[in-house]
């Protein structure tokens, strides 16, 4: 039997998490025995062989590497040591890389055995931090350091935050060393926007195949509910929902709180913290974090819009989420977010300077007006909620994404990993 290791910081929880655990019950599905080695922090039951690679106590060994010292990824090495044993010992066919950022390995131990060997490596790029210094994201300040080497980071107390020191240009040294000598790998960004960068950084020396994040069609889908009334919504208003787990400033936190002004709309607000939810504003509907997915459902199904107005990402599965259900989704202009909606064949530019999709709408990033006044024109301008399902059916369905990662592993298994 082929045997499938795939290793990232999170178990079935948060979407790299979620997309590991589908992708792996799909290879079972497909006769493979999968392995999932992962973090603690974020774990949820799961249905795979797992290999918990940390105690919660080890795991904040490895953050305080990264707060005090910069040394994210390269903290206490024993038990990255013991998995790399088991790799020997247990030899699996294919290993799936996902995030290896997140307190739960040392990233160095693990490439100095994985540069020694033919296994062949999958590597999802769920973000940009196998190739820069520090951050996960770079585009909020719009730095280009990634592209020669990295130095006095400008986002060194965001994500891995370091509070004292600035070790980027060396991690990204090491990272350029140790990322680049695998003998066969192929890298998976999950939106077109990420894999256009990826070609132009050090990692792009391998083949680069997008393959773009899918979903449940059966568990996201067009339902009834009642929950407006539950809520007591007022049938007059433009019911506005945003989701983020956390809601950070990166997420547009702040200026989803400026939409609230406006008095037809009604903001609802998914995965606040309990602090949060106490210091936001009262006419704002603020719901803690659930992993409940039938009440995720239940919000995306009594929305008139799904509001992303985030500053730094990559393919968020929200927007994929809320165009299942049938909700139209307007984004900012901001790395792949607009790639779950846009579609060039049916661009048109709205008259109030955002450009309109059949299934939503972009504008440019920070403009909140913008987003304001596009929203306003649902009202004149409604979007089909068939024709929102129909996008995420044809292009997002799990089954069909996930597919393209198993036709990846047989053919490095036949050693062709350029016919991608």
């Amino acid at each position: 039997m082929k045997k499938l290791l795939q290793i990232g910081s999170s178990l079935n929880c948060g979407a790299p998490g979620k997309i590991a655990e589908q992708i792996g019950l799909l290879a079972m599905a497909k006769g493979w025995d999968v392995y999932m080695a992962h973090g603690v922090r974020h774990s949820n039951p799961s249905q795979l062989k797992t290999i918990p690679m940390v105690t919660p106590h080890e795991e904040k060994v490895h953050a305080l590497y990264s707060l005090l010292l910069d040394r994210h990824g390269l903290g206490p090495d024993g038990k990255t040591k013991k998995m790399v044993e088991w790799i020997k010992v247990h030899k699996p066919d294919v290993i799936h890389l996902h995030n290896i950022h997140g307190h739960f390995l040392n990233y160095k131990t693990l490439f100095e055995y994985l540069v020694t060997t033919d296994i062949p490596v999958v590597w999802t790029l769920h973000d940009c931090w196998p190739f820069t210094g520090h951050c996960a994201y770079f585009d909020s300040v719009d730095c280009r350091r990634w592209m020669t080497g990295c130095y006095d980071c400008p986002l060194r107390k965001d994500y891995p935050r370091s509070f004292l020191i600035d070790r980027s240009q060396k991690n990204y040294r090491l990272k350029r060393r140790l990322f680049t000598g695998l003998k066969r790998c192929v890298m998976v960004p999950v939106s077109d926007w990420l894999g256009d960068i990826t070609r132009v950084s050090f990692m792009g020396k391998y083949p680069v195949h997008v393959i773009h994040n899918g979903i449940d069609l059966n568990v996201f889908r067009p339902a009834e509910t009642d929950l407006r009334q539950r809520l007591g919504i007022a049938p007059e208003k433009i019911v506005v929902l945003g989701l983020a787990a956390p809601w950070v400033p990166r997420k547009g936190y702040h200026d989803i709180i400026l939409m609230s002004e406006e008095k037809d709309f009604q903001i609802v607000m998914v995965g606040v913290s309990a602090e949060q939810k106490e210091a936001l504003p009262n006419n704002i509907i603020a719901v803690t974090r659930t992993s409940n997915q039938q009440e995720l459902v239940e919000y995306y199904n009594m929305a008139d819009v799904f509001v992303n107005p985030t500053y730094s990402d990559n393919f968020p599965t929200t927007n994929l989420e809320a165009l299942a259900c049938g909700t139209p989704v307007f984004t900012y202009r901001t790395g792949g977010s607009p790639e779950a909606i846009a579609d060039a064949a049916c661009e048109k530019e709205d008259k109030t300077g955002a450009l309109r999709y059949p299934t939503g709408m972009v504008v440019e990033q920070g403009d909140v007006e913008g987003m304001i006044r596009s929203i306003r024109e649902l009202r004149q301008r409604p979007i089909n909620a068939n024709v929102c399902r129909q996008r995420a059916v044809e292009h997002f369905d799990k089954d069909k994404c996930f597919e393209e990662y198993i036709k990846l592993y047989e053919n490095l298994l036949l050693g062709d990993q350029n016919n991608t």
